[in-house]
């Protein structure tokens, strides 16, 4: 019973109640009818009626369970937060951290964070512990080496307990293990991402410094610049990100502009541009010339990075000289060592086969997770940019104005002819766009394999899975045998792995030569702006003087730049036109820059001239990297080869005179022919052949990540190494 407002007293059934309960909590609305209560006024009671009722979804489900364990995770913050503050001192580095790996989380609640994802680890360590100890001591049984130990006569005893003592000691290491590897990878992960922000800030630091330079040559003030690169993370990335704390310590706390160059230059976890921002101080207090402190720091960081680089192709070339060492040169040591002593009785083929399929995939991907680590790599496709204009070329609707209005009864209403005309002007419009894009798809199908070649594996992948299956089912009667099928599904594998591989390559080379030959002439373009530009020529005269030639790839864009500005575009919206064609990121990066400095300030001479430093640069080092890299490429072909090579000679030679001596003392009745006349010259074979095949995709992918940086890349010589491979082992064995 509970007062109403009427002071009358209503009465609530244990259903209703639950009824109301349900209603106070968060549920999604869903058209089911549920008993409620009405006010009748006659007797003061509650009459029921209906209503659709509430009902709860999965996601209440998930939001209430997130709650829960929201709640299990402030636990140990709560249970060991205090003492976690006391020693602010002694974890002051790890808070350091996660405030250089823009982790918004104190060190306080992370720790506790850790605390409990430890314990739930912890905890499911155990359960498999415990499952382990079930499986081996119940269903498979301990090993010989442990139930015939002995022990003194003092600890004999302890032997009718060993079986507890191994679940508990398998449970202890499984729990303990657990628990401590994710406690450890806690603690290591804002180091880890720290380092990852400090690489990607040092490689884009000097163009960002160049973008500042520009800007400030311009006449733009310094907080202004800061702003435009906060605005460009897509460009700069985590120097954008640097630099928008300075902006948000100005704008939101406060702070200026000196102390928030000071908070920036203590949280950054690179020193380059720690000290960027220690000196632009210094610069600011003395009134000395900040765009000519940026150009001299844009050329001192441009030299840094030059001598990165040579150090980062020391590292890779180190790491191909061990690849071919630990994953080309050793296993076949170990393969020919474990076919001989398989071969003579005095071993088996388990480690050959550990080796081929386990070691050589495994490795090679390691080595190239390794290096694609290590590789300062671009940060992908650049986002379009925008423009003061918006084209829009796609296929249009009907306006509203304009769509058909119906009443109730369905009958059409606020009908005119001039609506009626301008609709069907629409349509037919409409009609001739989407019969104009048909047309294009038709007359070129594989547009959007060249734009994007991952595109091929749509019709690719279902296309090797039916070249596979359908002539295993056809032939599935005849293969009961484990080892026809596996010769039968050999062949059908490779041809389906080239179905894949060939065109994603191919597609994928097409689009890198294509994008390679646009960025190598496009420093050239850069350079031919600023020098019309320093003759007084406008930058649009320009731009049409160098329309005209058709000298290299790049003339049919400097075409359709002129093309836009002619019919009307204003010269910066040509240009992001541009760069939005190609989606390269120094296009981008250098023609964003351009039309910034060309917003600030008309004389941008001096800007091209450095833009055009900063691409020459940027396309050296490419070039650098696959001039040094190519000794290795051409190293590892040679290994490669080696190997092939070697197992071929012994499937060739040694494996056929074993085999042919074991059925000669097979069939003279010899007792020493026991373990030649169980020899399978057929097994080792089609062994060898998959060691080629396997070792050809590794190293292929292993020469296209330290050649070009991209897996993509290392495709087309993994087809040429599966190709050489298969070929030996098919054709002349």
């Amino acid at each position: 019973m509970i007062p109403g407002d009427d002071m009358t007293e209503i009465e609530e059934t244990p259903e209703e109640l639950v009824m109301n309960d349900q209603e106070d909590d968060v549920s999604v609305e869903t058209p089911d009818i549920q008993e409620t209560m009405t006010e009748d006024v006659g007797n003061g009671k509650k009459k029921k009626s209906k209503r659709p009722k509430k009902k709860f979804d999965v996601d209440d489900y998930t939001k209430k369970a997130l709650i829960y364990i929201n709640i299990l995770k402030r636990i140990p913050f709560v249970l060991i937060g205090d003492r976690i503050k006391a020693k602010k001192e002694s974890y002051e580095n790890l808070q350091k951290q996660l405030n250089q790996a823009r982790i918004p989380i104190s060190h306080e609640m992370y720790i506790s964070n850790a605390i409990f994802y430890s314990l739930v680890s912890g905890i499911v360590g155990a359960l498999i512990g415990l499952f382990l100890t079930y499986t081996v001591i119940v269903l498979i049984g301990l090993p010989e080496q442990i139930t015939n130990l002995t022990f003194g006569p003092r600890l004999a005893p302890l032997l009718a307990f060993k079986e507890i003592f191994l679940g508990f000691f398998m449970t202890i290491v499984f729990t303990i293990g657990m628990g401590g590897v994710v406690y450890a990878l806690f603690m290591l992960f804002p180091g880890f991402q720290a380092s990852e922000r400090k690489a990607k800030i040092d490689m884009q630091l000097p163009y960002a410094v160049t973008f500042m330079y520009a800007l400030s040559k311009g006449g733009m003030n310094i907080i202004d610049v800061f702003r435009a690169i906060a605005d460009s993370e897509d460009t700069y990335g985590e120097v954008s990100k640097e630099i928008d704390s300075i902006v948000r310590d100005m704008d939101y706390f406060g702070h200026d502009l000196r102390n928030a160059l000071t908070n920036a230059s203590e949280i950054t976890p690179s020193d380059r541009f720690q000290d960027l921002m220690y000196n632009l101080l210094t610069v600011i207090d003395s009134g000395g010339n900040i765009p000519n402190y940026f150009r001299d720091k844009s050329e001192q960081y441009l030299i840094k990075s030059e001598v990165d680089q040579k150090g980062f192709l020391e590292t890779l070339g180190l790491l191909a000289e061990s690849y071919v060492t630990a994953f080309v040169a050793g296993p076949l040591f170990i393969i020919i060592m474990g076919v001989m002593m398989a071969v003579m009785g005095s071993g088996t083929s388990t480690m050959v086969y550990a080796i081929i399929y386990a070691v050589l995939p495994v490795g090679s991907i390691m080595f190239v997770v390794m290096i694609s680590i290590i590789t300062p790599t671009e940060m992908g496709e650049p986002r379009l940019l925008p423009t003061t204009e918006t084209l829009d070329h796609g296929i249009p609707d009907v306006p509203k104005y304009l769509e058909p209005v119906y009443d109730e009864d369905g009958e059409l209403i606020d009908e005119t002819e001039d609506k009626v005309r301008n609709r069907g002007y629409f349509e037919d419009f409409i009609k001739s766009k989407k019969s104009l894009a048909l047309k294009n798809i038709i007359k070129n199908p594989l547009a959007p394999m060249f734009k994007n070649p991952l595109a091929t594996l749509v019709i690719t992948v279902p296309l090797a899975i039916l070249v596979i299956m359908i002539p295993l089912l056809m032939n599935i009667d005849r293969l009961r045998n484990p080892v026809l099928l596996v010769d039968f599904v050999d062949d059908l594998i490779v041809f389906a792995l080239f179905i894949v591989i060939i065109p994603l390559s191919i597609f994928h080379e097409i689009k890198a030569r294509k994008k390679r030959k646009l960025e190598n002439n496009f420093p050239d373009f850069l350079k031919k702006l600023a020098s019309t530009n320093e003759t007084g020529m406008t930058l649009r005269d320009a731009i049409r003087l160098m329309a005209k030639s058709k000298t290299d790839s790049l003339s049919s864009e400097i075409r359709k730049i002129w093309h836009d500005i002619y019919w009307g575009l204003e010269i910066n919206d040509g240009l992001i036109r541009f760069a939005n064609r190609l989606r390269t990121q120094v296009v981008t990066r250098s023609l964003s820059l351009i039309t910034k400095a060309n917003e600030s300030s008309g004389d941008i001479g001096e800007v091209l001239m450095v833009a055009a430093r900063d691409a020459a640069s940027e396309q050296g080092m490419k070039r650098e990297r696959a001039m040094s890299m190519m000794i290795y490429i051409v190293i590892i072909y040679i290994s490669f080869m080696v190997f092939v090579g070697v197992i071929f000679v012994i499937s060739t030679t040694f494996l056929s005179e074993m085999a042919e001596a074991g059925q000669q003392m097979a069939a003279s009745g010899s007792s020493a022919g026991g373990f030649l006349g169980n020899f399978d010259l057929e097994a080792y074979t089609r062994l060898f052949k998959h060691a080629a095949i396997i070792q050809g995709l590794s190293s292929g992918l292993m020469a296209g990540a330290m050649g070009e940086g991209s897996v993509m890349s290392g495709l087309k010589h993994s087809t040429i190494m599966i190709a050489i491979g298969y070929t030996i082992f098919t054709l002349f064995i």
